[in-house]
């Protein structure tokens, strides 16, 4: 029997809701894993790192995700089983849509950066558990157990060439004393960075790429040829364009240049050096990276040139002198006293909120603020809130090293890329969570069957990738907030490293068809990189403690509600004596 299953309509439609639920949290949760190293090293605005989440994520989903939305299918319950009852299948794969995206959403709320991979995973496990009892479960290594095994070996794969590619750029450039040197070489090996990081980001597309763009279809010379052809091309335009640029600005210090003469690259190889005015007195070529996170190892402040900062204290008023001033100093003094004991109790944002949803001609600016709230955090000033995750922040960042702006602001273009290289490649990894199950309800409910090999269609990819963007655009703030400096000290060149190391890693995965966890991949990478200082102390383990956590609950959580859900359905009683889903 074939055709709409239109008597399940209404699973259909809590499948598409909760799919779009699902996708929306793994925006919000795992956005961080690509961006809050570019925005907590202040190599990109915030709102420059949305709008590239959402073109790189949105990418990578719809070009690349239909690879691993085969495997949540297939790799972890054995779908055959459903084959005399397509309808269970379609109430199973919805259940575990509502498990994962609850837990999602709770796990987000609080702030714990946890695995969307985990997160569907027990899902789909509870949910058939509840259906067709465990023995159908894929547990050896062809199932499950790959999938798992993944999610302890990917933070130390991520860790190690996270780790290999910043000693590159440590002991080759960021560690040497001679500070022309030091550019000189910088100016050597960035553009094989930028090679490498184009190369991994074509090799995405095009190894065993989407197969409605008919990639995997190309031979292994094409393929060769394409990934080393566009790296080669971007290494060409990075020397034509950026090289001349970097040279004139920070070797012969043109404080005049603005970001958008990079276009004017190639003039700049013939421009003559000793017309640059000379600079003004205090003025920076680059921006501090490590502003407002100078720490000694003693937890003191610091400011560029090592010289502790004094901070101004609060003024205090002796009584003895009080008494030498005219009363009326006396009367002014004692009302300022009363204005610092009794401060005027200001609106709270949520307060000020309601205040607006009580005036209807007030809605207008109401949607607004809704709208734009995930764009006007300022995501830096929330990392350095005091709570019980932060510990000693100033004693972590001083237990880091603080390198040269100027090398620093080099590396902060590269690690632009690299963080729309890893958003590219968590969109193909991670949109399988949402696509896997909603494509198999889908498919059962349109066709009322059952089939182990099932593309997904493009408007499911869309669909996804589409909340996807608007979870991170919305709350993606939430869970970078309590990544990046939080975790280790901060700045281009080490997040460079991260973004880099976790997304070969994911590259790997996407190749092998294992959903990883880019999470875990992410935090592998930065605690590999806080642990180049040499120094324990130079990260957070408590941050790290309240990661694994995370990961350690969501699979058995998503599984509980997944299948207590599932399971009171499907054998909840039915007037007529029926028991099962026909």
């Amino acid at each position: 029997m074939s055709g709409f299953l239109h008597q399940f309509d209404y699973i259909f439609a809590i499948a598409m809701i909760f799919a779009f639920l699902d996708a929306w949290n793994i925006g919000a949760n795992d956005v961080a894993n690509s961006f809050a190293s570019s925005v907590s090293s202040r190599s990109l605005k915030y709102w420059q790192a949305m709008v590239l989440a959402g073109i790189c994520e949105f990418l990578g989903a719809v070009l690349v995700g239909s690879r691993v939305s085969d495997t949540i299918r297939n790799k972890i319950v054995d779908v055959s089983i459903f084959q005399d009852d397509p309808a269970a299948l379609m109430l199973t794969m919805a259940c575990a849509l509502v498990g994962s995206s609850t837990w999602l959403t709770i796990a987000t709320s609080i702030g714990m950066p946890v695995s969307t991979t985990h997160s569907i995973v027990g899902a789909v496990i509870g949910s058939s558990i509840a259906a067709k009892g465990a023995s159908h479960i894929h547990w050896g290594w062809d199932g499950v157990s790959q999938i798992i095994a993944s999610w302890f070996i990917a933070p130390v794969l991520a860790g190690c060439f996270a780790s290999c590619i910043f000693l590159i750029s440590k002991f080759f450039v960021l560690e040497i004393k001679d500070s022309r040197r030091q550019l000189r070489h910088a100016m050597l090996l960035v553009p094989f960075m930028v090679l490498t990081a184009f190369s991994i980001l074509t090799m995405l597309i095009v190894w065993k790429g989407s197969p409605k763009l008919k990639l995997n279809n190309l031979s292994s010379g094409t393929i060769a040829a394409a990934i080393l052809g566009t790296g080669g091309v971007a290494m060409a335009v990075y020397i034509i364009f950026l090289f001349p640029y970097y040279r004139r600005k920070l070797v012969h210090e043109d404080w005049t240049l603005q970001w958008y003469d990079i276009f004017r690259g190639p003039m700049f190889w013939f421009m003559p050096t000793d017309n640059i005015p000379p600079r003004p007195e205090g003025h920076q070529l680059t921006i501090d990276y490590y502003e407002g996170r100078r720490y000694d190892e003693a937890g003191q402040p610091i400011d560029q040139d090592g010289e502790a900062v004094t901070q101004a204290s609060d003024a205090s008023i002796d009584s003895s002198d009080i008494e030498k001033k005219p009363e009326a100093t006396v009367d002014a003094i004692e009302k300022t006293e009363t204005a610092v004991q009794e401060p005027e109790k200001k609106q709270t944002t949520r307060e000020y909120w309601f205040t607006l949803l009580k005036k209807p001609s007030k809605w207008p600016l109401l949607l607004w603020l809704i709208a734009s709230h995930g764009f006007t955090q300022d995501v830096i000033s929330n990392q350095n809130k005091k709570d019980m995750l932060s510990g000693d922040l100033a004693r972590m960042h001083g237990s880091s090293k603080y390198y040269d702006n100027k090398v620093e602001f080099m590396y902060s273009i590269l690690q632009a890329i690299t963080a729309a290289t890893m958003s590219f490649a968590h969109g193909a990894n991670d949109i399988a969570n949402a696509t896997g199950p909603l494509a198999t309800v889908y498919l059962v409910w349109s066709t009322n069957t059952v089939a182990k090999k099932a593309d997904v269609p493009v408007w499911v990819l869309c669909y996804a990738a589409a909340a996807l963007v608007i979870g991170c655009w919305t709350y993606g703030y939430r869970i970078m907030a309590n990544l990046g400096n939080k975790l280790i000290l901060q700045s281009p060149s080490r997040g460079f490293s991260i973004e880099l190391g976790a997304a070969v890693t994911t590259v790997m995965a996407t190749q092998l068809a294992i959903p990883v966890s880019t999470t875990q991949s992410a935090v592998g990478a930065t605690v590999f990189i806080g642990l180049c200082n040499k120094e324990w102390k130079a990260v957070n383990w408590r941050m790290v403690i309240w990661c694994y956590l995370g990961w350690i609950f969501t699979l058995p959580c998503a599984g509980l509600i997944a299948g207590l859900i599932n399971g009171i359905i499907i054998h909840a009683p039915r007037f007529g004596g029926e028991y099962e889903l026909q």
